[in-house]
C-alpha cells in the first residue's frame, strides 16, 4: 500500500511539469492507463466476465475517479502541488462517514477522531490564504471523490483482479472527462478550469514536448502501477485504513515538491508540525490494524481485518 501511496506522491510533481490544463492532463491519463492495461491483461489472458451489477459499481467508480482527478490537477493548478496534496488528507474525514453508510458498518468514533487528528494536520500544514482559495476548493472536492471511490471499490475489490477493475474504471473515466470538456466547450465555461495567466475563455489542450513523456510516466507507473499495488492492499485492508494511509502521500509528494519546486519557501513551521500530526494518525490507526484489543470498535470485514 505504501509503495502505491509514494508513486502517488509524484502525481503532483508530474501535475506541474505537464503543461496542460486539468480536464485534458486527464483526458490523456485515463486513456493511456486503458490503453496499457489492455495490452496486460491480453497478454496475460486475464480478462473474466464481470457481473452487471459490479460493472456498474466500476463505471461509477470510474466516473468519480476521473472527476476526482480534475478537480486534484485543477488544485495544482490554481495553487500548487503542496497545497493540493495536503488537501487529499481531508479524505479520511470523510471516509469514516461514508464507509458505515455504504458498506452498512457501524460507526467507530476512534476512527472519526483519527480522521479529525489528520483534519488538524491539514490546517497545520497550510494556513488558508485568499489568493490560494480556488485551489483549495479544487482540492477539498478531490477529497471528498477519493473517500466515495475508495468506499465503493472496497465492495468489489475481493471479486476481481486488480488490473481488470483498473482497465474499467479508467475506461469509464475517460469517457467522464471526455463528456466534461465537450461540455465546457459548448456552454462557453473553458475559464472555470483553464490554468490562470491564460487567455481568457482557453483551455491548452495539445501537450507538447516532454509533457509525452510525462505523460507515459504518470499513466504507467502512477496509475497502472500504483493502482494494481493499492486495489490488492484493500484485498486485505479496511477502506479506512487504506485512506488513512493515502495520507502519506501529501507527505512524500510535499518532500518532492521541495526537491525539484523549492516550494518549502512558501510554508512555515506549521508544515512540519501538521506532517507530524498526520504520521500520528497514521501510526495510530496501525497499531490498532495490530492490536484489535486496544479499540473496542473494532470490526472484522469481509475480505480483511479491521
Amino acid at each position: 500500500m505504501h509503495t502505491a501511496v509514494l508513486l502517488w506522491g509524484f502525481t503532483g510533481v508530474l501535475g506541474v511539469a505537464i503543461a496542460v490544463d486539468a480536464p485534458a492532463l486527464v483526458w490523456y491519463r485515463t486513456l493511456l492507463t486503458a490503453v496499457f492495461m489492455a495490452v496486460i491483461l491480453f497478454y496475460r489472458k486475464e480478462w473474466l466476465q464481470v457481473a452487471r451489477k459490479d460493472m456498474m459499481t466500476l463505471i461509477a467508480v470510474g466516473f468519480l475517479m476521473g472527476l476526482h482527478w480534475v478537480a486534484f490537477y485543477g488544485a495544482i493548478k490554481f495553487a500548487n502541488a503542496s497545497i493540493a496534496l495536503v488537501c487529499l488528507s481531508t479524505a479520511s474525514v470523510f471516509t469514516s462517514l461514508l464507509d458505515p453508510l455504504v458498506n452498512k458498518g457501524k460507526y467507530n468514533l476512534v476512527e472519526l477522531l483519527l480522521g479529525l487528528l489528520a483534519l488538524a494536520g491539514v490546517y497545520l500544514i497550510y494556513q488558508f490564504q485568499d489568493m490560494y482559495g480556488k485551489g483549495i476548493a479544487f482540492g477539498v472536492v478531490a477529497a471528498i471523490l477519493s473517500s466515495v471511490f475508495t468506499v465503493l471499490n472496497k465492495r468489489v475489490a475481493h471479486k476481481y483482479p486488480a488490473r481488470l477493475m483498473v482497465f474499467y474504471e479508467m475506461s469509464a473515466g475517460w469517457v467522464i472527462v471526455s463528456i466534461m470538456i465537450v461540455c465546457l466547450f459548448a456552454f462557453n465555461l473553458q475559464s472555470l478550469l483553464a490554468t490562470p495567466g491564460q487567455a481568457a475563455g482557453t483551455l491548452q489542450l495539445i501537450p507538447h514536448g516532454y509533457d509525452w513523456l510525462w505523460l507515459v510516466i504518470l499513466s504507467l507507473c502512477c496509475t497502472v502501477w500504483a493502482q494494481s499495488l493499492a486495489l490488492n492492499a484493500l484485498k486485505h485492508l479496511s477502506s479506512f485504513t487504506v485512506t488513512l494511509s493515502v495520507n502519506l502521500e501529501p507527505v512524500y509528494g510535499i518532500l518532492l515538491a521541495f526537491v525539484f519546486y523549492n516550494e518549502n519557501k512558501h510554508l512555515a513551521w506549521g508544515f512540519y508540525a501538521g506532517v507530524g500530526l498526520i504520521l500520528l494518525s497514521v501510526a495510530l490507526q496501525m497499531i490498532r490494524l495490530l492490536r484489535p484489543s486496544l479499540s473496542p470498535g473494532f470490526i472484522r470485514e469481509k475480505g480483511g481485518i479491521d
